[in-house]
């Protein structure tokens, strides 16, 4: 998961204290994460990173969430007359790194490239071969 990788990141380069990476997340997590996060916080009171990185991963690291993500990337066709193609293009990609963390950029393309489906994927591949 991206989060919990440049969390990561950030406290070996930084030397960032617990406390101060615990403390971002009343304001990182929107929606309902800011209610688990809430709730939980309430329950536990301050925790290290290490137990709040483990409580992410039970949450959204397993395979129902995988499962969720996955199909609502392959159930979103792109569809020139109402999406935009830059909130969908980068839609489609956060949920290909969600599932796929380690998929290369040519990969993460093609995969996007195959939901636009049609013409557009065929204009595409004739102007690219």
């Amino acid at each position: 998961m991206e989060l919990i990788r440049g969390i990561d990141i950030i406290k070996e380069y930084v030397e960032l204290p617990d406390r101060l990476v615990t403390a971002r997340f009343n304001t990182l997590f929107t929606g309902s994460a800011h209610r688990w996060y809430i709730k939980l916080r309430q329950a536990h009171g301050h925790q290290s990173w290490t137990w709040w990185k483990t409580q992410i991963i039970k949450k959204w690291a397993n395979n129902a969430w995988r499962f969720k993500v996955e199909t609502a990337f392959e159930s979103s066709k792109f569809n020139a007359d109402k999406d935009n193609a830059l909130p969908w293009f980068c839609q489609q990609k956060d949920r290909l790194k969600a599932f796929y963390p380690d998929m290369s950029e040519f990969m993460i393309h093609r995969e996007i490239l195959r939901q636009c489906g049609g013409a557009l994927e065929h204009s595409f591949k004739i102007r690219t071969t």
